[in-house]
């Protein structure tokens, strides 16, 4: 798991209402997770979000069209919500947040957010070129 992810993942939970965030590939991986969200319950998390992401994927055209491409998936419960968005590649972002929290900021965040994980994701790892400093 990347910890440079986990550490940006962070900003996401700067919108008041804004409870735990995690990074999760197409196949349901986790590949990161905020600060206050143990790592079983964040794997687990990573795979049912791939596995909501797919199914929201299939029913897109029962919205308007078979041409429909899905965006986000957003959840309600009674605590609260679960929002969904791609973040790149085989990559999606899920954010969980409190009943109030202001869905029009969160969702902002979370576009803002995927744009700096997606630079971060593709920027090559460093390499030891054998110079000492």
């Amino acid at each position: 798991m990347n910890s440079e992810l986990s550490w940006m993942l962070e900003g996401a939970l700067e919108v008041p209402g804004a409870r735990h965030a995690i990074l999760v590939s197409a196949d349901g991986l986790l590949m990161a997770h905020s600060t206050k969200v143990d790592r079983d319950q964040a794997d687990t998390v990573a795979a049912a979000m791939s596995g909501m992401q797919s199914l929201s994927r299939t029913v897109a055209g029962f919205s308007g069209g078979a041409a429909m491409k899905w965006r986000q998936t957003v959840v309600e419960f009674d605590g609260g919500w679960v929002f969904l968005i791609s973040a790149g590649e085989g990559a999606y972002l899920a954010v969980s947040a409190a009943p109030n929290v202001d869905m029009a900021d969160i969702t902002f965040r979370m576009q803002q957010l995927v744009a700096q994980l997606g630079k971060a994701m593709m920027t090559p790892p460093r390499q030891n070129t054998g110079i000492q400093a």
